[in-house]
């Protein structure tokens, strides 16, 4: 696998204000309203539920127990049910883009935000950009809710701003393919152009989609389809978002003794 550490940002010109404002809201979220991942209540209540997006109405669910024969002493599990949602469910499509899962859901999207969506608003501008991101979540939930309404997981929320943060990446294989990114691969630190990071991430998640589809692996709770979704809607919008704003700074190759 890969892991991005960092990009060169020597040609940036703006301040990355839509950003940092998008990784502030997600942490208070992620603090504040389900106390670090702590309160159901919230979380079941505001997460996208794809047979709620589908029928257009909430679903109420009770909790429920689950033995874990696997576990020794057959360890019992509480599995939080579906919680009254107040506002209209297709707001969740919103909404669920701003809460996680657990600390290492959420600091994992952060610091791909981080990393690849500064130089997107700098390309697009703040509010191009901020309804960009958006957009490509919400497109990245409804191809989840598409390829879930009709399975086992229709009544399983979802939630994570990997959708939108995938549509940041498909925009950044569109506009800065060339640019370094020094990444962590095979425990090396190499500097790759944009489009070997941003590839291989995108090749990982076709594979392991295929496989969770097909049963060769369980899914781990990963919603591969919106960040497969959320990649190609990102990717088809990068261009149009740029209609009538200067194009961005072509990106260079420098001479490097151990990238790409």
């Amino acid at each position: 696998m890969i892991f991005p550490l960092g990009d060169d940002n020597r040609d940036r010109r703006t301040a990355p204000v839509v950003n940092i404002a998008l990784i502030a809201v997600n942490v208070l979220v992620f603090v504040i309203f389900q106390r670090m991942g702590t309160n159901e209540e919230f979380t079941m209540a505001f997460a996208a539920v794809p047979a709620e997006i589908i029928k257009g109405k909430d679903i109420v669910t009770p909790d429920r127990i689950e033995r874990q024969p696997e576990l020794e002493g057959r360890r019992q599990e509480k599995i939080p049910g579906l919680k009254p949602t107040p506002i209209p469910v297709y707001l969740t499509l919103l909404t669920a883009m701003f809460m996680h899962g657990g600390l290492a859901h959420i600091a994992g999207n952060m610091w791909f935000l981080w990393i690849f969506g500064d130089n997107i608003e700098d390309d697009m501008g703040r509010w191009r950009y901020l309804v960009f991101y958006l957009l490509c979540g919400i497109l990245a939930s409804l191809a989840h809710v598409a390829v879930s309404a009709g399975g086992p997981q229709a009544e399983v929320p979802s939630l994570g701003a990997s959708g939108a943060i995938s549509g940041v990446l498909g925009a950044y294989l569109v506009l800065h393919p060339l640019r370094r990114v020094t990444v962590l691969m095979l425990r090396v630190i190499v500097n790759v152009p944009g489009y070997v990071a941003v590839g291989i991430w995108f090749l990982f998640q076709l594979v392991s989609g295929y496989l969770g589809m097909h049963g060769t692996q369980g899914g781990g709770g990963v919603a591969y389809a919106a960040h497969i979704g959320g990649f190609i809607a990102g990717a088809a919008l990068a261009r149009p978002f740029l209609i009538g704003r200067p194009l961005p700074p072509r990106d260079q190759v420098p001479e490097s003794p151990n990238g790409w």
